[in-house]
């Protein structure tokens, strides 16, 4: 592990000055993904700087909407009364990720910036190129039973491992983003970038800014919501498929629905088509196999990971039909 400097900031000024003034020092605040990239030589980085003393630890409700602060811990968000009535599929996305210890370490921010688990990324004995662009990817010739079946391309087929990001793009979250001068608001839509000719571009975060705060609109059906996810062991695993799903329902038909994967492809994927042909459509079993079946058609299943397709198609009609017994 190389050498590094330590700094602690107070405010977002520094925080960010403290970026822009050494292109190789990097935020720090759990720590609980960086610390093990840099421990095992997949990312250096020569000074941290630790933001755990800024002021982005707040949960706040608005008429319009809620807001989390970027340092907010992933176990106070779990564990927040009103999020658990209004917000269930973040609580419970947040509940199956990570393990107790690590969820009272990561922060939200950090959740959403972790890097891919993908075993060649991390391992720098295997070419990768987001790693090091232009060497290859170990994954696509390799085992890939983990990996893209939606999104990738030859460059890369490593998924997105947040479980929240998943729950956050069902529910149209916006991210707000500080720089050294201005401060913008992106939607997790357009956040998160797939690999294309350029995989080690991940989202559209720019050196030196700084996530401040994730915001999620408040409509009547964030309620009706529901976090499926499909692991190997019931704890701290990365999900082989999950869904996370919010329907808005007047006498049994669909007025409108929110769909996100995770586990299938390089950020989470929001499943419009699907969503599109759920509207207007009774609430009953034959509609929600026939929205499984539409949203894995354009599947692009790797050599060891076919079995994805189907664990998508019964794992969206299960979380379907959860939110729609609530409606």
């Amino acid at each position: 592990m190389q050498p590094f400097s330590y700094a602690q900031v107070t405010s977002e000024t520094d925080a960010i000055a403290s970026l822009n003034q050494d292109e190789n020092a990097v935020f720090i605040a759990g720590g609980t993904d960086l610390l093990g990239l840099m421990k095992d030589g997949v990312q250096g980085a020569n000074k941290l700087v630790d933001i755990n003393n800024l002021p982005l630890a707040e949960i706040e409700f608005t008429a319009n909407h809620l807001r989390i602060g970027a340092v907010s811990r992933l176990s106070d968000v779990a564990s927040h009364r009103k999020i658990q009535e209004n917000y269930p599929v973040i609580t419970q996305a947040l509940q199956q990720s990570a393990s107790p210890q690590l969820r009272n370490m990561a922060t939200v921010g950090g959740n959403l910036l972790q890097r891919v688990r993908c075993g060649y990324f991390r391992d720098p004995a295997f070419p990768c190129n987001k790693r090091t662009p232009g060497i290859g990817c170990a994954a696509i010739t390799g085992y890939n039973r983990m990996h893209a079946i939606f999104g990738a391309s030859e460059h890369c087929i490593a998924v997105h491992p947040s479980d929240l990001a998943v729950a956050l793009t069902a529910l149209d979250a916006v991210i707000w983003i500080q720089g050294i001068e201005t401060e913008r608001r992106v939607s997790i839509h357009d956040f998160y970038l797939l690999p294309g000719e350029t995989p080690d571009k991940e989202t559209r975060l720019q050196p030196g800014e700084l996530i401040v705060a994730i915001e999620i609109p408040d409509y009547l059906y964030n309620k009706q919501s529901h976090y499926l996810k499909v692991r190997d062991r019931t704890s701290y695993e990365f999900a082989l498929v999950s869904v996370a799903v919010a329907l808005e329902v007047e006498e049994k038909i669909i007025k409108s629905a929110h769909i996100a994967l995770g586990g299938v492809a390089p950020k989470p994927w929001r499943a419009w088509e699907t969503e599109k042909l759920l509207q207007g459509k009774e609430v009953n079993a034959a509609t929600f196999r026939d929205a499984a079946i539409a949203t894995v058609q354009e599947a692009k299943p790797q050599q060891h990971n076919e079995f994805k397709i189907e664990l998508v198609k019964r794992a969206l009609v299960r979380a379907l039909s959860v939110v729609a017994a609530k409606s």
